[in-house]
């Protein structure tokens, strides 16, 4: 399929060939039929990924100093690996479409092949969306006025903060999409609107939807004006949905309203407010969260849990439903917006036009009849398949794109396909990479025969199912971390590995840093025991993050922690044989606050501190090891200090192990025999790290 996206580092938009999404048990497979370019809302955009570096920098201070911050702990060449990537990332562009279903997730159960529904649906072909932000669009209602459903609820959501009354005076300071539509949706509320803009065509066209404007293009105080329109009185409330950079609207706003009037800010403006404009007047002001409530809320947008309707009146969802119902009613009219209809090839013109602010809202028009294939054919695929040592990846986040990708290429490794169920990467990364093929199906990938090995790099959840699944095609697997989420996964992996002739290997890079490597060499020189402090400085991310999902990330100590549990396991060369976890005031068991003991087969002892609420300018990594009177220590995998050991030192860079590990298996892959990690190693690991959890939850030391 085709889509529309934007490079971050240069602002260019492109037209990108891509797998047509799979929907998950959730969402929803929509074809669309229209879909609609909002001037304001993608201008901005547009004009963001136009700037240099510098103004991009400049516009994102708090960004500027994460950069800093990084630089601090991981050093230049790591900092600017990460940053190179997200500038390579690209912007899926769009977010109001209209379209048919078809097809459904085996959990939704308000929508069947066929329904014609709006979303916010990207510009693309298809699109897989939650059933959440699914509406089905009435009878009477065209698919081209359905596309407006999305940026209606924008404004419909604004206008339910503002709370207007019958007969109030409520001021729409900017005409563009959003702002027309609040002023026909508060006509309809039976309110006396106010329309401010610079722009004579907006304010012709706001007055033509009954309102008393004012173009304030000329010089004109908008102040004096809505003053001089309420008798002295001020406004009732103030909907903002204009974008400027200044803190003048947002004065503006405050001065024109009546004492205890409200503001809501449905647009982008400058946000210095005047402690002078609101004290006296005991304003009140509030910012709106674009749809409405459900908005960025993962169990409502994700995994489809709705807000009982006595409780949270107007979701996003209804809010969808409401302008649907508007605009079946005949009393909101959007076909005058529409400043042209054009085909998705012609995509280079609208955004010309977008960044000159020629209209208000371009419509996409798409085929009707379009292929539903999956798996698309970038280029040629002579000598894969010739070779059978070709490379398939699952996966297209930034983990694929910042390191496995980069790190492959280094080593010439011959990747040959691509899979990702949704994302919009998918293309950008075939086409940077010389990927021949992408499909968003995995079986395709699987059950390719000239797929020899595959790298599973999806959420968490997935990894064991995928991992059986390539074992029994008999496929060399490297998956991410973690390997399973429980220990029945485990026990099939392991059962599915010793009837298989392909290999497997999870990508615990640490143990082949350069660090782990050199001190590994050091601690083997004696077979005394050794006693291990790890700390993991992890940094606080939020709870609604996908990783801190019990069911699809599995929690940090899985899904990050379990990295030192190998790493351990690799210096001390011996098994975990009990492990005893506690955390600091908290009994959740997917907490990210953690202490870890492990008790090894050989005598060793190690601890893994885990802690998520250090400072974030204290390096990440930190290693001690101790033996024998002797000390290393592991500085965040940019320093080493000996104290006692020879032979130890530091290297230029940051290592922590990505090159070593793809040279590794990629060896294995070439020459055959043992996989760069022993299975007894993988097994005794992952299920050290699910006793750890048990052991939480026991509050007491549990055998592995």
């Amino acid at each position: 399929m085709k889509q529309i996206l934007q490079e971050f580092k240069s602002g260019k938009t492109y037209l990108v060939e891509t797998a047509v999404p799979v929907p998950g048990p959730d969402e929803v497979l929509i074809r669309t039929s229209f879909s609609l370019v909002s001037s304001g809302t993608e201008k901005m955009l547009v004009e963001f990924g136009k700037k240099n570096l510098l103004a991009k920098a400049m516009s994102q201070p708090d960004r500027v100093y994460q950069v800093i911050e990084k630089i601090k702990k991981d050093g230049w060449a790591t900092t600017y690996r990460t940053v190179l990537n997200k500038l390579d990332t690209p912007i899926p562009l769009g977010y109001c479409s209209a379209g048919i279903v078809e097809a459904v997730g085996a959990k939704v159960t308000r929508f069947r092949p066929g329904d014609r529904v709006v979303s916010n649906g990207a510009h693309a072909e298809y699109a897989a969306v939650a059933e959440n932000l699914v509406a089905k669009v009435p009878d009477g209602v065209s698919m081209d006025e359905a596309c407006f459903t999305v940026a209606g609820a924008i404004s419909l959501q604004g206008i339910r903060l503002l709370a207007p009354e019958l007969g109030e005076r409520i001021v729409v300071i900017g005409l563009g999409l959003l702002g027309l539509l609040a002023v026909q949706l508060l006509v309809m509320n039976g309110c006396e609107v106010l329309a401010l803009d610079i722009d004579p065509i907006k304010v012709d066209k706001a007055a033509d939807y009954g309102a008393k404007t004012y173009c304030v293009s000329d010089g004109q105080d908008p102040v004096d004006e809505i003053l001089n329109a309420t008798e002295g009185v001020g406004a009732d409330a103030v909907l903002i949905t204009a974008s400027a950079s200044g803190d003048e609207i947002i004065s503006q706003a405050a001065r024109m309203s009546r004492k205890r009037g409200r503001i809501v800010l449905v647009g982008v403006v400058g946000l210095g407010l005047k402690r002078s404009d609101f004290y006296e007047k005991e304003l009140s002001f509030q910012v709106s969260c674009s749809y409405g409530p459900g908005r960025y809320e993962p169990a409502y947008e994700t995994k489809n849990m709705d807000f009982p309707i006595a409780y949270v009146r107007w979701t996003e969802n209804r809010n969808f439903q409401a302008f649907l119902r508007a605009l079946e009613s005949g009393k909101l009219e959007v076909k005058s917006l529409i400043s042209g209809i054009c085909d998705l090839s012609d995509y280079d013109s609208v955004y010309e036009k977008v960044s000159k602010s020629r209209g208000l809202a371009r419509l996409f028009r798409y085929s009707a009849e379009l292929p539903a294939q999956s798996n698309i054919t970038i280029g040629p695929n002579k000598a894969h398949a010739a070779k059978n040592d070709s490379i398939g990846i699952m996966g297209a986040g930034d983990f694929v794109s910042g390191v496995i990708l980069p790190e492959l290429t280094a080593v010439h490794a011959s990747v040959s396909s691509i899979c990702s169920s949704h994302s919009a990467k998918l293309g950008h990364l075939a086409k940077k990479y010389s990927i021949a093929k992408i499909c968003s199906d995995p079986d395709e990938i699987i059950n390719d025969p000239d797929v020899r090995a595959l790298i599973i790099a999806t959420r968490h959840h997935t990894h064991a199912d995928l991992v059986i699944r390539a074992l029994r095609q008999n496929k060399h697997v490297l998956v991410e971390k973690p390997l399973a989420l429980d220990l029945e996964s485990l026990q099939n992996i392991t059962l599915t590995l010793s009837e298989s002739e392909g290999s497997l290997t999870v990508g615990y890079n640490r143990r082949f840093s350069t660090f782990s490597t050199a001190l590994k060499k050091s601690l083997s020189a004696s077979q005394a025991p050794v006693q291990i402090v790890a700390t993991m400085n992890a940094g606080e991310i939020p709870l609604s993050h996908w990783t801190q999902d019990p069911e699809e990330g599995g929690g940090r100590i899985l899904g990050e922690a379990c990295h030192y549990f190998d790493l351990m396991i690799f210096l001390t060369g011996s098994a975990i044989k009990k492990v005893f976890m506690s955390s600091m005031g908290s009994y959740n068991l997917y907490t990210d606050h953690a202490s870890i003991i492990l008790d090894f087969e050989n005598g060793s002892s190690a601890t893994i501190h885990y802690f998520s609420n250090g400072a974030r300018s204290y390096p990440k990594e930190r290693i001690e090891v101790h033996q024998l009177g002797k000390t290393a220590v592991v500085d965040n995998f940019r320093k080493m200090y000996s104290y006692g050991f020879s032979g130890l030192g530091s290297v230029s860079r940051q290592d922590k192990g990505h090159p070593g590990q793809f040279r590794a298996w990629l060896e294995f892959l070439k020459k055959g025999g043992l996989p760069p990690i022993p299975y007894s190693q993988l097994e005794n690991g992952t299920r050290a790290c699910l006793m750890a959890l048990e052991s939480f939850r026991l509050q007491m030391p549990v055998q592995v």
